[in-house]
C-alpha cells in the first residue's frame, strides 16, 4: 500500500503548504471571535456582516478600484511607474478611512461617552492626513522627476566653444 506523505496532500488539496493552512485558519478563527466580542453575541448579525463585507468588496470596490487603476495607467501614457505616485497615498488614505469609517461618519454612539472625546475631529483629520499624503507623493514625484535632468545637464559639456 503506498501511503502518501500528508504535506504533499495537503498541498494538493489545499494548493499551498501546511504552514499557510493553518495561518489561514488562524487568522479567520480571530476575525471570527473579534466579530462575534464587538457585536456582543449577534451571530447573525456578524455573519451578515462578514458576508456583506465580502460581496460588497468582491462586488463593488474591486471593479471600482480596478477601473480607475486602469484610467490612471492609460491616462500616465509611457510613464507606467507614475501611476504609484498616486496608487499609494490612495491606498494609505483608504486604509484610514477603512480603520475610521465610523468615525469619519460620525456613526459611532459610545465613543464620546467611553473616551469622553469628541468624534467631530475626524473628518477633518482625515481629509488632512489624505491631503498630506497625495501633497508628499506629488512633491516626491517632482522631486524624482527634476533629479535626473540636472545631472543630465551637469554631464553635457557646453557648446560654446
Amino acid at each position: 500500500m503506498n501511503r502518501a506523505n500528508p504535506r504533499t496532500l495537503v498541498r494538493r488539496w489545499y494548493g499551498e503548504g501546511t504552514l499557510h493552512l493553518v495561518l489561514m485558519a488562524a487568522s479567520f478563527a480571530l476575525a471570527g471571535y473579534a466579530g462575534v466580542r464587538l457585536l456582543a453575541g449577534d451571530t447573525l448579525g456578524v455573519a451578515v456582516w462578514f458576508v456583506g463585507a465580502a460581496l460588497v468588496h468582491d462586488l463593488v470596490l474591486v471593479p471600482l478600484y480596478a477601473s480607475a487603476d486602469l484610467l490612471l495607467r492609460r491616462c500616465s501614457g509611457r510613464r507606467s511607474g507614475s501611476v504609484n505616485y498616486v496608487r499609494v497615498p490612495a491606498f494609505l488614505s483608504g486604509l484610514l478611512l477603512l480603520m475610521w469609517f465610523p468615525l469619519i461618519t460620525r456613526q459611532a454612539e459610545h465613543y464620546e461617552p467611553y473616551s469622553g472625546l469628541s468624534p467631530d475631529v475626524f473628518l477633518g483629520n482625515w481629509l488632512l492626513i489624505t491631503a498630506v499624503l497625495f501633497l508628499g507623493s506629488g512633491l516626491w514625484l517632482v522631486f524624482r522627476t527634476v533629479r535626473p535632468r540636472r545631472s543630465e545637464t551637469k554631464e553635457r559639456p557646453s557648446a560654446s566653444h
